[in-house]
């Protein structure tokens, strides 16, 4: 029901689009300007609408300086686990704070979800787009154990990502969901900044989890951790390199619907509307038998009363903190960071022998499969070659095709069949079967 819902509320948006032009101006009329101004204005809405911009919380200046805090918890509203339905059982769920070492005052909160199978399983790391948009959106909508139900109780996901991994949450940049600072100074404007901040961040957090040090390592996200992946995936290597710290056992990264090189999407935003014709007679008259509410058929609103309730913050041990799902502000200071170029990251990595996914959902057009598989496909690297000359298979989940695959070496890219912008949302059981093959695969083996 959920591929319907996005995949409905995306082409309904191409149908108002179509709708400001006559048919015969439909080839000309596109700029692609206008698209991009509209997919951005979209990829912006979801239904989440902070009060403040950013949290710069100046009475925590005078607090102790403590570099952890870290507690388990239960959600308010999970009755029980999936074990014996004991609610005294310990689901090994753990949220906190890390301050980040190299900054003024800043204090990262993450969630941590320890895997639904064995500790030995990966750690898997989920950083979402935004730019400042927060952990909480995969974590209820997307891949994460729970689902927020109307009535503000939870039920368990059974596709969450924490079924094959201990998986990893955190709002960043600072200024994100509960990550605060009292210092501006902390506000970040570049890559460099966010994958410094969250290096720090992964270092406090296995120095304080050494268990899971050596479990093998990913690096997750969509939309703009297009960015954010390769970004911090580059800043580990390098960190693995010159032996800074505690060792990170990288092993891959996966970008999902993402914004990695504007040069070869955005334009692709206009070949992409195009190829589809942005509308059947069929679809249209399916489509208007179901009425969106907003820009998207998606509702977070959920989100923001579970978070804001005081049994939760209680739960998180958050009082006092004001929940930002999407900061103005933190997206604003990116403003200069937006048409970089982070593909150019991507092949150190690749030559290295670390793994790298790239999928996106068919339908999307905000970030669309096309603009990505532009980029992956011209990317320079040893491997390039025999990649672009792959054949593409056919990708099955439970003995249907659910995708449709190119890979070679550590290189992969998948296109997800009836998924838009958040493909764990529109096909859960298909990203979470991803998620497995990928991270079980060896180098030069497919996901099929």
């Amino acid at each position: 029901m959920a591929s319907i819902l996005f995949t409905s509320s995306l082409l309904i948006f191409l149908f108002l689009l179509s709708s400001a032009v006559t048919l015969s101006d439909a080839q000309t009329s596109f700029s692609e300007d206008f698209i991009r101004n509209q997919a951005e204005r979209l990829i912006r809405s979801f239904n989440l609408s902070p009060s403040k911009s950013i949290n710069i919380v100046r009475n925590k200046a005078t607090e102790p300086a403590e570099k952890f805090v870290e507690t388990k918890f239960r959600f308010p509203g999970l009755a029980a686990n999936l074990t014996n339905g004991s609610i005294d059982d310990d689901l090994g769920h753990h949220a906190g704070y890390i301050r980040i070492k190299h900054s003024y005052d800043a204090r990262m909160f993450y969630y941590f979800f320890e895997s639904r199978g064995s500790r030995n399983d990966p750690v898997v790391l989920w950083l979402s787009g935004g730019p400042g948009c927060t952990g909480n959106i995969a974590l209820f909508y997307e891949n994460g154990p729970f689902q927020i139900n109307d009535d503000l109780s939870l039920r368990w996901n059974d596709f969450g990502w924490d079924k094959a991994s201990n998986l990893l949450y955190v709002d960043q940049p600072t200024g994100t969901g509960f990550s605060y600072s009292s210092d501006r100074r902390d506000m970040r404007h570049d890559e460099t900044g966010v994958s410094n901040d969250l290096y720090d961040f992964l270092q406090a957090f296995f120095d304080t989890h050494p268990e899971f040090a050596k479990n093998d390592f990913y690096i997750t996200g969509e939309s703009y951790a297009g960015h954010f992946v390769p970004a911090l995936a580059s800043r580990v290597h390098k960190g693995n390199k010159a032996k800074e710290g505690i060792h990170i056992n990288l092993k891959g990264l996966a970008i999902g619907n993402g914004l990695t090189d504007p040069e070869y999407q955005y334009p692709a935003n206009a070949d992409f509307a195009l190829t589809n014709k942005l509308i059947s007679k069929s679809d249209h008259d399916y489509l208007i038998q179901k009425q969106c509410d907003g820009d998207l058929c998606y509702d977070f609103s959920n989100l923001e009363k579970f978070m804001r309730l005081d049994s939760v913050k209680k739960a998180l041990s958050v009082e006092g903190i004001e929940f930002v799902a999407c900061s103005k502000i933190v997206r604003q200071a990116m403003t200069n960071d937006w048409m970089k170029n982070c593909e150019v990251m991507i092949p150190p990595l690749l030559e290295d022998g670390i793994k790298v996914l790239i999928y996106a959902g068919e339908y999307d057009l905000i970030c669309n499969w096309l603009g990505n598989y532009k980029w992956v496909n011209a990317m320079k690297w040893s491997g390039q070659r025999k990649f672009s000359k792959a054949k593409t298979t056919s990708y099955k989940v439970g003995g249907e095709e659910a995708g449709q695959l190119k890979s070679f070496g550590s290189l992969s890219f998948l296109k997800v069949h009836k998924a838009g912008h958040m493909v764990p949302m529109d096909q859960p059981n298909v990203s979470l079967e991803m998620l497995k093959r990928w991270m079980k695969a060896s180098t030069g083996k497919t996901l099929a």
